[in-house]
């Protein structure tokens, strides 16, 4: 697959416009891991490759379990992930289908025992740029495979 269009080099006030909303999420005091998986798991929801490589391969370099990479699709059915996770999972499937079920109650209020206000912006807004770099990265066909653990860079 050949990329169309470097996003980065093209646009390079909107990338750094983008890439300040993630250095704010990455200091925002949600756990880390936990930005990780429902940046993975939104990415499988939407089908970037590039996406799914990027946050695979940070999970791993945090200590996550492979069995919790591989069954996180089924996240459902699985018991190794905790109530808070559970939560946020459900949050970011609702986000990211938003067109399906437009975010229900019940969605919600189970978000709301695991998080507070803030907690839940914050999640909302991890949730809104993960959806944006998938779209960004699936519309210019980054090649996965070319992220490197502990760049910056997400879409050169």
């Amino acid at each position: 697959m050949e990329q169309r269009f470097n996003f980065y080099e093209a646009a390079p006030d909107a990338y750094k416009a983008l890439s300040g909303v993630e250095a704010y999420l990455n200091q925002c005091g949600l756990e880390k891991k936990l930005l990780h998986l429902i940046k993975l798991r939104a990415s499988q929801i939407n089908g970037c490759a590039f996406c799914l490589d990027m946050h695979s391969k940070d999970l791993r370099a945090s200590g996550e379990e492979e069995q919790r990479l591989y069954t996180l699709d089924a996240w459902h059915e699985c018991p190794w992930y905790t109530d808070r996770e559970r939560a946020a999972l459900a949050w970011t499937e609702s986000l990211t289908l938003v067109s399906e079920d437009h975010v229900p109650d019940a969605v919600y209020e189970e978000v709301r025992k695991q998080f507070n206000e803030k907690e839940i912006s914050n999640l909302s807004a991890a949730i809104a740029m993960i959806n944006v770099w998938n779209r960004l990265c699936i519309a210019a066909r980054v090649p996965p495979g070319t992220y490197k653990i502990g760049t910056k860079d997400h879409a050169r």
